[in-house]
């Protein structure tokens, strides 16, 4: 078992530790900083339960070490509100009902803003939006108030 030290910031903050080399993202962000809005859902990438955004890209945290992160900027879920002020994204989650049991939200909201960043000045469609969260899985929902909160989730981030 290899151990090395990695540091990165997470939601603005320095982390730095000590990990075996087969740590995976998810479970430095669990285990070791303590923040369990980052689910583990499948391990294998099929579920989008874990998603995070590294510098800025939505990243799948179950499919890359931490170690290969040193010197990375991480932003996970509890990452996104300013204080008691929710994400525009986070918002729209809220007020369109676009959660039920809530395991794949913080994957789910991950991705939408994601999608509302790249298409920023495009329409965004509900097949579009569909399309988009092909790698994120909800089991409780149909997907349609999931849908319509990204669509204004996107609206409410680009808006300004």
């Amino acid at each position: 078992m290899a151990n090395t030290k990695v540091s990165m910031t997470i939601n603005g903050r320095a982390v730095s530790a000590e990990v075996d080399t087969r740590t995976l993202l998810v479970h430095f962000i669990r285990e070791q900083i303590k923040l369990t809005g980052t689910h583990v859902g499948c391990d294998t990438t099929q579920c989008g339960a874990c998603t995070v955004h590294v510098n800025g890209t939505r990243v799948k945290s179950c499919t890359i070490f931490a170690c290969q992160l040193d010197g990375a900027a991480v932003t996970t879920i509890e990452g996104l509100a300013k204080g008691k002020q929710l994400h525009p994204m986070q918002e729209a989650f809220r007020e369109h009902h676009g959660l039920q049991c809530g395991y794949c939200t913080p994957g789910m909201v991950m991705s939408a803003i994601s999608i509302a960043e790249r298409y920023k000045g495009k329409a965004l469609t509900e097949d579009a939006v569909r399309h988009e969260l092909e790698g994120n899985l909800c089991r409780c929902t149909g997907y349609h108030n999931i849908v319509k909160a990204v669509i204004a989730g996107a609206k409410a981030m680009n808006a300004g």
